[in-house]
């Protein structure tokens, strides 16, 4: 009986102390956790970081007005180009924002990506059928946005 007492106290002992010794030397040399988000090759901060060219029918000068139509340039500055309305940071509360900054990248995306869902007409098409109110800017806006998303 004190031979089992004894035994699994060595046990516990070698146990602290060589496993226990191993678990913090192995958390001292251990990188720290680094956080890493992997955004996808289709989102509007992918378009504005420059990483890749932009399709040729689509020039990053081009202002919004004269690829969406007259109907984005009442709403929009007229000399906004899809480079400034893709790096946009004002999308917060303003639907309409972030929907410019979301269509500009899926019509980038309609002509890049051969796997996208929408090609560039309807996306130009449903810009500014969404323009006429906040409720379906923000719908549209949402959707754009995850098919941004889910697109590589």
């Amino acid at each position: 009986m004190l031979k089992n007492r004894l035994a699994i106290l060595v046990l516990l002992f070698t146990y602290y102390f060589y496993l226990g010794d191993f678990n913090v030397s192995a958390q001292q040399f251990r990188p720290g956790f680094v956080y890493t988000r992997n955004r996808g090759r289709c989102t509007p901060q992918y378009w504005s970081s420059r990483r890749e060219s932009w399709p040729k029918m689509v020039p990053q000068t081009s202002t919004v007005s004269k690829i969406f139509g007259s109907r984005a340039y009442e709403r929009y500055r007229y000399d906004l180009t899809l480079l400034e309305a893709a790096g946009r940071n004002d999308d917060g509360d303003n639907v309409f924002a972030r929907l410019v900054k979301q269509s500009t990248a899926a019509l980038l995306n309609s002509y890049a990506r051969h796997n996208y869902p929408y090609s560039a007409w309807e996306v130009k098409t449903m810009l500014i059928q969404a323009l006429v109110s906040e409720k379906s800017a923000s719908v549209l806006a949402q959707q754009l946005s995850q098919a941004n998303e889910a697109c590589n």
